[in-house]
């Protein structure tokens, strides 16, 4: 996954329905620039270097893998969306939204057309008192001065007052529905990825699976029918152990926990692999330990069609695996929809990604976690989303 940035922005407005402004480059930025974390007061202050109605301001931080280049032009461009006519140089004006880059990381940044962090932020406490309720451990990478300090230094002795609470996009997500979500998919489905940026975002604990650890794997994919019951069983252990240890260890300061696999996916692997005589073994042993596991909240199935998976795989470049074929894929997707099928006390939410990609593409993302905040909020078990029957691994129906 792409380094994630922690990037401040600050949201003005003294036109029209100002606050609704706000709601509106909030939800935009959210969905088409990076994840909005968390979300300030809104303020209310004189306009600013011009004679003109009074501004709502409030601050965000935001999770982005972006460019600040890249993300100054996105956010002019929700400007621009929104009415605003073209700003004239060296002037200020009311307008509808206005949108600032405060910071990105500690960064110091210097262009003709952006300067990072805002070489005016110290000077505006409509900029600095709505940082300050995002609560961040953010130092001015110049003055190396944090934001109390910045508060207390600073020269602008305006009215600058709080008048209204916004909702983070992200609240809804938050911890009280669940305490365990479960991200499976098939190889090259984007699982860990998905299951990392998800913890980033929403302060959880990962589980990850140590397949790279796994000295088996390379000798498998070399000669299966000599490795897989070694292989299956070592799994087996590791993620038993694994579960077991990172599950009864709660952590104080991350919210829930989130994993990139689910244990009974050593069977959904071993019913592929193992020979008829030693899948019976197995699956004796495996019904003993499954029953002593946690059992998520919410599993989340990440379906990719054979072919996306395929590209994926060679993307990733990892050697072991560019020899996977496309009929071993399409074993392990109908293990995994005959597994869904068949469940009765899972909490279960297929997504269909063969059409998506949530790193690149941040609406993609956002979309993702719209259908675990609704999964989580219906409660409804078993929840089976229809998959596309254009897959030869598929029968159209979950």
């Amino acid at each position: 996954m792409n380094k994630q940035h922690l990037v401040i922005l600050s949201l003005g407005s003294n036109l029209g329905d100002r606050l609704d402004n706000l709601r509106k480059g909030i939800d935009h930025i959210h969905h088409s620039v990076g994840t909005v974390i968390n979300v300030s007061r809104v303020f209310e202050s004189p306009a600013w270097g011009f004679d003109g109605e009074p501004f709502l301001n409030c601050a965000i931080s935001m999770h982005c893998s972006k460019s600040a280049d890249t993300i100054l032009r996105l956010i002019k461009r929700i400007e621009d969306a929104s009415g605003r006519s073209p700003k004239k140089v060296g002037q200020y004006e009311s307008r509808t939204i206005d949108i600032d880059l405060i910071a990105y990381d500690e960064e110091i940044i210097k262009f003709d057309h952006l300067e990072v962090p805002h070489p005016l932020m110290q000077d505006r406490l409509f900029v600095l008192l709505p940082m300050r309720d995002l609560k961040l451990e953010w130092r001015h990478p110049i003055f190396q001065q944090y934001l109390p300090e910045l508060l207390e230094l600073t020269s602008d002795q305006n009215q600058c007052r709080p008048v209204a609470d916004l909702i983070s996009p992200l609240d809804s997500i938050r911890p009280s529905l669940c305490n365990y979500i479960a991200i499976e998919g098939n190889i090259g489905a984007g699982k860990t990825t998905l299951t990392n940026r998800m913890a980033e975002d929403l302060n959880a604990k990962t589980v990850l699976e140590r397949f790279a650890d796994n000295p088996f794997l390379p000798k498998f994919y070399d000669d299966q029918s000599r490795y897989a019951f070694p292989l299956e069983m070592s799994f087996l252990a590791d993620r038993y152990q694994q579960i077991s240890d990172d599950l009864a260890q709660f952590d104080l300061f991350r919210e829930f926990i989130v994993a990139d696999y689910h244990i009974f996916k050593s069977l959904i692997f071993a019913k592929v692999t193992l020979t008829d005589d030693e899948y019976r073994l197995y699956r004796k042993l495996f019904d003993i330990i499954y029953r002593e596991i946690p059992k998520p909240d919410l599993y989340v199935y990440l379906y990719q069609n054979t072919d996306k998976l395929l590209a994926n795989i060679k993307r990733r470049g990892r050697s072991y695996e560019q020899d996977i074929t496309p009929e071993y894929l399409e074993k392990i997707n109908r293990g995994y929809l005959d597994f869904v099928k068949s469940q009765t006390n899972l909490n279960i939410l297929v997504i269909d990604v063969s059409d998506r990609d949530f790193v690149a593409n941040q609406e993609d993302y956002i979309y993702i976690l719209g259908q675990i905040e609704q999964k989580l909020k219906s409660g409804i078990t078993p929840f089976f989303k229809q998959i596309p029957d254009n897959d030869s691994g598929t029968d159209g129906n979950v």
